[in-house]
């Protein structure tokens, strides 16, 4: 059976408004706070990229948006495995798709967790960078029998915009002292990495399996998975992107001399890469004031990402504006930068840099952010009760 099929009918107790563009979305609902829209045929086409092109695995990192409509999308696609970094992801989707595969793919866990995640969930696979962290696993898991334990290397720094192995990783020499442990204890060894957020360059994911090689050389012991972590980039304006497949190409060459097992897996965890395209995000300006616009979004709400330090994407922006007969229509004024707040009680609450936008926008127009599905609505506070949840499908 089509698997959309099955997941709608598992996924219609929610079942979500759907209109044929964005404009009509906003001729009806006239958004006050933040509104989401989702397009099916997007996030099929994300996931048949990396289900038939990325010769392994592929996991949805949920925290690149956990909200149940973008799962709904995810899971309809025909992901099954999910990259769950905490017990509240695990129990998130074995709640709502009770034949997806988890793996606990965070290096560090609050106490008692990996107990829980093994004894209740059967989670097999679990990640290291630290001895004090594989001795918690280990002392969880009544030794870790049975296990799959990923140990995380760190990578060289420069190819993706957000850079994680300053906090994530160890060196090989020490991921080989805990690969050791790991075979001794009669768990599986196997390795990871993650070269960052919106890897712009295809080669950091060679340089990083080359350091991942060095340390299974080292350790001289069977390596049955390999990890190459996510980083797979969107494409953002502002943001060069080479083709998806040269990321895959890249990974299967480098693989060439590494020692992997016979049977070994090879896995990924795209979460940009499968919800970014998936998603509009609609704003709407509450306020025009002094060559600033106030938003009904900002900081504290979906636009977390653009406050980033060195974050150099952007989404592509279009804004609308009702006529006289409530039909949206498209502003095509002259590019102007505003600098942009949100709706919140605090100074803060700012954008680092101007947004470019027609010069002709004014109070109640509405800015539509295409790509917007990754770190936006997963980043949303309830900071100043300004919280939204509302989605709809444009198909």
């Amino acid at each position: 059976m089509n698997v959309r099929l099955v997941a709608d009918k598992a996924a219609s107790k929610n079942t979500l408004p759907r209109f044929p563009s964005i404009a009509a979305l906003i001729e009806e609902k006239r958004p006050v706070l933040p509104f989401y829209a989702l397009h099916p045929e997007r996030f099929d086409l994300a996931a048949k990229r990396f289900l038939e092109e990325f010769q392994g695995t592929s996991m949805y990192a949920v925290k690149a948006n956990p909200a149940t409509p973008v799962l709904d999308q995810i899971y309809a696609s025909g992901i099954r495995h999910f990259d769950t970094a905490s017990l509240t992801e695990i129990e998130l989707i074995r709640g709502r798709y009770p034949d997806a595969i988890c793996h606990f793919m965070s290096p560090v866990r609050l106490p008692g967790h990996a107990k829980i995640a093994w004894n209740q969930y059967g989670i097999k696979d679990f990640v290291v960078d630290s001895e004090q962290e594989l001795d918690k696993l280990l002392s969880e898991t009544e030794g870790g029998k049975g296990l799959r334990i990923f140990v995380r290397i760190a990578t060289p720094l420069g190819g993706a915009i957000l850079e994680l192995s300053s906090k994530f990783g160890t060196s090989p020499e020490n991921g080989a002292n805990l690969l050791t442990r790991i075979s001794a204890a009669g768990a599986t060894p196997a390795l990871t990495f993650h070269v960052g957020s919106q890897c712009l360059s295809p080669f950091t994911y060679a340089q990083a399996i080359e350091m991942a090689r060095r340390a299974a050389i080292a350790a001289d012991v069977r390596i049955a998975a390999l990890d190459v972590g996510g980083g797979f980039p969107n494409k953002y304006p502002g943001n060069d992107v080479p083709p998806h497949h040269w990321y895959f190409d890249t990974i299967c060459e480098s693989l060439t001399t590494f020692p992997l097992d016979k049977d070994a897996e090879l896995l990924c965890e795209p979460g940009r890469a499968l919800c970014a395209e998936g998603c509009t995000l609609i704003n709407r300006v509450i306020l025009d004031k002094d060559n600033a616009l106030f938003l009904n979004d900002g900081k504290y709400g979906n636009l977390d990402e653009l406050c980033q330090p060195g974050w150099s994407a952007e989404y592509v922006r279009k804004v609308y504006w009702l006529d006289e007969n409530g039909r949206a229509l498209e502003r095509t004024g002259a590019p102007k930068q505003f600098r942009i707040y949100g709706p919140t009680c605090d100074t803060v609450d700012v954008l680092p840099h101007p947004m470019t936008l027609p010069e002709d926008i004014a109070l109640d127009d509405f800015i539509v952010y295409e790509n917007a599905g990754a770190y936006s609505s997963a980043c949303r506070t309830h900071f100043n009760g300004l919280y939204s949840d509302d989605w709809a499908i444009v198909e």
